[in-house]
């Protein structure tokens, strides 16, 4: 009953938080001359990523390791696959050219050096270190460009929110002020959440790298999901998409930074993840490239296509975990009809954008 009242709690948290973050972040992004696209990638991002950070400290300092790897690894997944399918559904996103041609580049480079680290089964204080100023050094780079393009107009500048009437004190102090609430009530609920929801996971009897893979990826995804639909609702899907783009190298780069340089003897990694989600956490970031760059738009057809391959995955972790008999037939139903006929398909689509 207390895990359930946590989740309970942890939802309204969530949605009151990425409400009011939305709010403060969006209007903050006008009187500081920035780009909503700007905001995303850094304040939005990194308050939406601080329940994967208190997860994975705790996990590694508590002796349970396992969950801090598929915390990064499953939330990554998440919010590609199912916090970007679910917005765009809701509501079909424009994607800034600014994050297809550097900032999801980045994001697939991070994945691929996360896995480069991982491969000899542990991401060891050295390789928490690289990681980190990996993060610093991305950071030093989204500060340079906001001073470079403060007060300009270009590209990324047509879905800038538009300058409020007046920049008083009390309009700084108020707005500041709905940020730090909002990142408060998404750590909260995000913390709420998890904790409620692995305690029913692992009265299941699932194992450590299962529950981090699904059920507390996702639920420290909601802030992510939270903030990009309330983000979409208003108008401001830069806030959105630059969100999910940026909560995903905060993840690998901070958040697995941050866990493998405090954990004493480093951050053990599962054969398993290695073999299969860290790849499919790099090929859902491959993915976005087509999707985003095919007229800059994500339309609800390629929403419904990410969730589905989200369905389909969180159903492979299972039943691979439980050993079911289905698994055989499923894995070659995946491999061998549903993954060409996307491939296919997104294709046919990309050149017919091309030409139009």
């Amino acid at each position: 009953m207390t895990n359930l009242l946590l989740v309970i709690a942890g939802l309204a948290a969530l949605f009151f938080g990425g409400d009011v973050l939305v709010r403060g972040a969006s209007r903050l992004a006008a009187m500081l001359g920035m780009t909503p696209l700007m905001i995303g990638l850094t304040v939005v991002s990194l308050g939406t990523s601080a329940p994967e950070l208190a997860v994975c400290v705790d996990a590694v300092l508590s002796d349970n390791a396992e969950i801090a790897v598929g915390n990064v690894v499953g939330s990554n997944i998440s919010n590609v696959l199912l916090v970007l399918g679910i917005t765009a559904i809701i509501f079909p996103l424009t994607v800034a050219l600014q994050l297809v041609r550097l900032h999801v580049p980045i994001m697939i480079v991070a994945s691929v050096l996360f896995l480069v680290m991982a491969l000899d089964h542990s991401l060891s204080r050295v390789d928490g270190c690289v990681l980190l100023v990996s993060m610093a050094s991305y950071l030093g780079l989204l500060f340079w460009m906001s001073r470079r393009d403060n007060g300009k107009v270009d590209d990324d500048d047509d879905l800038r929110v538009e300058q409020p009437p007046r920049q008083s004190a009390r309009s700084w102090l108020v707005n500041c002020g709905l940020v730090l609430v909002g990142l408060l009530l998404l750590a909260a609920g995000g913390n709420w959440l998890v904790k409620g929801a692995a305690g029913i996971a692992a009265s299941l009897g699932l194992s450590q790298l299962v529950i981090g893979l699904t059920v507390v990826a996702v639920g420290s995804s909601f802030p992510e999901l939270v903030t990009a639909i309330v983000a979409a609702i208003r108008g401001h899907g830069d806030i959105a998409a630059g969100n999910i783009v940026g909560s995903n190298i905060a993840n690998l780069l901070l958040v697995g930074g941050t866990a493998s340089t405090v954990a004493p003897q480093g951050v053990p990694v599962p054969l398993a993840a290695i073999d299969f989600d860290i790849p499919v956490m790099i090929a859902a970031a491959v993915a976005c490239l087509p999707i985003f760059f095919t007229g800059f738009r994500i339309e609800r057809w390629e929403g419904t296509l990410f969730l589905g391959y989200f369905a389909a995955y969180t159903a492979y972790v299972l039943l691979n975990a439980a050993e079911h008999d289905a698994l055989p037939a499923f894995s070659s139903a995946m491999l061998l009809f549903v993954i060409p006929i996307t491939v296919v398909t997104l294709i046919v689509v990309a050149v017919g954008r091309s030409r139009s």
